[in-house]
């Protein structure tokens, strides 16, 4: 599973793409994985104003996961 971050995620976890072996069942349990690798990790992703796309869709927490998805986290959008 691909994991790509985003904007100031990207920034303030220091990585922008991260491969993962196994594969969680929700968006929502990956980002409990991810979460318990730090509590940077877990500040960052617990708060709930990021937002998750899955294979390029905007998706909810509760969207189901496959071994082959390609998941991003960003930040939520502002415009001018």
């Amino acid at each position: 599973m691909k994991i790509l971050f985003f904007g100031q995620l990207r920034e303030q976890l220091g990585v922008a793409e991260l491969l993962l072996s196994e594969t969680p069942d929700t968006v929502h349990a990956l980002r409990d994985v991810l979460a318990s690798k730090g509590e940077l990790w877990q500040q960052y992703l617990s708060s709930g104003n990021i937002l998750v796309a899955v294979n390029q869709t905007i998706s909810d927490f509760d969207t189901v996961l496959q071994a082959d998805d390609e998941v991003a986290f960003f930040p939520p959008v502002t415009g001018g």
